[in-house]
């Protein structure tokens, strides 16, 4: 058995793509397998099977993909970012709503959403690098700011996006063109380049050498500050970012939500093998974990259960991956 997974781990794709990536996948195709069998039991009439069910589970992961990716650069550091969620419900409130109210048109609606994103990852960002106040304590104080924020400008009220029947929906192809998951083009597109930028540029090892050992790289001359706060932008950009995709596939936006968003973004990091203790982290990882909680959210209620069991299990998920990247890191050291 042994032997077996060893030859299993030496094959040119496995060593390619990692071996935790690759059983990723693994239990992606098990749920799909299990939604499948099981829906139709408990839920009758159910058919998980279909095409259009993989679009909505598609859906659910473009946003979460793309808060998950923006995160990963602050967990990578040794951060947390809980504001994430409400920060893209908050861009997507302020600009629509100054697009319905004020008449804003719909590209400056767009652009607006994402510099919204990146003022809140901008403040954030500065607090935590250059006033050195925990990552935990603001974001839990910008996601409330956030909530605040948002309710306040619209009145309290739910804001909608145009649909396609309207002249400005051409932003929904965004995520769907017909039955083409343009959304799915997109956020690879998008997970191919922070991969460049996490791996590949000075900015990115910065980033994880600060969450690996944030003193010796002070020492050895780099301005820390500078690459954790980078690290909080990108992570706000691309809640601005998410906030598009959101909208795009739903339209309508709720004041006061999404704090279980964050928490959904952060578990897709985690199941992905990003370490919350920093110096480890994984963009494909993070894509890959972002659709395992769109497809358990879709399987969920496929089976005729509410989204409860889905904040269970995802918790349940999350903790047994830091327990395990816990118990690899004991044994690297």
């Amino acid at each position: 058995m042994k032997s077996a997974l060893s030859k299993f781990k030496s094959l040119r794709l496995v060593r390619a793509m990692g071996f935790n990536r690759v059983v990723l996948i693994g239990v992606i195709i098990l749920m799909y397998i299990l939604f499948a069998i099981l829906s139709p039991i408990l839920h009758e009439g159910t058919n998980f099977v279909s095409y259009a069910r993989i679009l909505s589970a598609l859906n659910y992961g473009y946003f979460i993909g793309f808060m998950g990716l923006g995160v990963t650069f602050v967990i990578a550091t040794g951060n947390i970012d809980f504001s994430i969620g409400p920060v893209m419900f908050t861009s997507a409130l302020i600009s629509g709503y100054c697009m319905n109210s004020y008449g804003a048109p719909l590209w400056l609606s767009m652009i607006l959403c994402i510099l919204i994103g990146t003022v809140f990852g901008t403040i954030g960002g500065f607090f935590v690098s250059y006033l050195h106040l925990p990552s935990f304590i603001t974001s839990m104080a910008l996601m409330l700011v956030a909530k605040g924020v948002g309710s306040i400008f619209t009145k309290t009220q739910a804001v909608s996006w145009p649909d396609l029947s309207s002249s400005n929906g051409w932003y929904r192809y965004l995520v769907r063109a017909g039955d083409i998951p343009t959304g799915l083009i997109l956020l690879i597109a998008v997970a191919i380049i922070c991969a460049i930028v996490l791996n590949k540029t000075r900015a990115g090892r910065y980033m994880i050498c600060i969450g690996a050992n944030r003193e010796a790289v002070r020492l050895s001359g780099v301005d820390t500050r500078r690459w954790e706060m980078l690290a909080f932008i990108i992570s706000g950009t691309l809640a601005g970012v998410a906030a598009l995709f959101y909208v795009g596939a739903y339209s309508t936006v709720q004041p006061g939500l999404g704090d279980t968003f964050n928490n959904e973004a952060i578990a897709a990091c985690v199941m992905g093998g990003t370490s919350m203790a920093g110096g480890l982290a994984s963009i494909l990882g993070t894509v890959i974990g972002a659709f395992i909680v769109a497809l358990m959210q879709e399987g969920i209620l496929a089976m005729g259960f509410t989204i409860s069991y889905q904040y269970v299990l995802t918790g349940l998920i999350v903790l047994g991956a830091v327990i395990a990247d816990t118990l690899s890191r004991r044994r690297r050291n």
